[in-house]
């Protein structure tokens, strides 16, 4: 997936916030947390400024963009 959420769990790890808060605090909801855990799927628009809003970022602050590795065939 070339989209990653490396950065939320750095964010969350210096803030000392879950993912299950923002689960308990109904930011996000058990799907979606489900799809940020694992690194795959698709997050909702709505979901990234939701969780936006109360870490008081930008969606750039809490992902990134990698590239897949093409192979060499």
């Amino acid at each position: 997936m070339p989209i990653t959420y490396k950065k939320l769990f750095a964010l969350l790890e210096e803030r000392n916030i879950s993912l299950y808060r923002l689960k308990a605090d109904k930011i996000i909801g058990t799907a979606t947390l489900d799809k940020i855990r694992k690194g795959g799927g698709h997050i909702d628009t709505r979901s990234i400024a939701a969780i936006c809003e109360y870490l008081g970022v930008q969606p750039g602050d809490i992902m990134e963009y990698e590239p897949e590795q093409k192979s060499a065939e």
